[in-house]
């Protein structure tokens, strides 16, 4: 197959499976999904659908219990946990809800950390934090402490950090869920540009007007996909 045509994550047959007391729960059964290299996709769904469970397993966070996980023509389902570990360090960017930046060091030294743990060299490592802290406006903000920035300006910091090591894919989990309206807007508008660009973007959210911004909406609903519509379309999760 084309590489073009080679989806940059395959899900067949997903399902992850919990035992409580004598009960087996399925908090996925049964998910099938292909996302194309450079997609904006969404992920909704109300609380308990299953959707964090997805996100978790799509960023190589947990495996499943049965089925297949293709990400870049690899299987990463049956991967031991440091193998699992390094296939998400490498081609893998999270962003959070809550940032997750260390309070004591700078942003530029933030979002050099995982150049840190991939061994490039200090100089390297400067030079692309720098520009990439510049793709997201905040080229003048590199030695400010996480506290003496926004809520925006921190999340746009977080973005840089994930966008560092050039990963495959980019995972933002609710990242605009602490947010006021105007950073909501300007993150957006970040993951919209990022998308034009050619970045392959999974989006968790539970708020119809970020998913509607996506190129693709996925709703989850008792561990299965139940609507996969395209841009424009606002989908009620309740």
């Amino acid at each position: 197959m084309d590489k073009k045509e080679t989806p940059m994550i395959r899900l067949h047959g997903i399902r992850k499976l919990y035992r409580i007391g004598g009960e087996t729960l399925a908090a996925l059964d049964g998910i099938d999904l292909d996302i194309g290299c450079g997609e904006f996709a969404a992920l909704m769904g109300p609380s308990g659908s299953g959707k964090s469970t997805l996100m978790n397993i799509l960023g190589c966070l947990d495996r499943p219990s049965e089925g297949s996980y293709m990400l870049d023509g690899e299987e990463v389902a049956g991967l031991s946990d440091d193998a699992l570990a390094h296939t998400r360090n490498t081609k893998i960017g999270f962003v959070f809800q809550n940032f997750n930046l260390l309070p004591r060091i700078s942003a530029l030294e933030n979002v050099a950390l995982p150049l840190v743990y991939a061994g490039v060299s200090r100089r390297e490592r400067t030079e692309r934090a720098q520009e990439v802290l510049a793709s997201v406006g905040l080229a003048d903000r590199g030695q400010h402490l996480p506290n003496e920035l926004s809520g925006g300006q921190r999340q746009r910091v977080a973005i840089a950090r994930a966008l560092v090591n050039e990963p495959h894919i980019i995972m933002a989990d609710e990242p605009t869920g602490n947010l006021d309206t105007k950073s909501t807007k300007e993150i957006m508008d970040i993951f919209e540009r990022m998308h034009e660009k050619g970045h392959t973007i999974i989006l968790v959210t539970h708020e119809p007007e970020i998913a509607v911004r996506a190129s693709r909406q996925l709703l989850v609903r008792d561990g299965k996909i139940t609507r996969d519509e395209g841009k424009g379309v606002v989908m009620d999760v309740v």
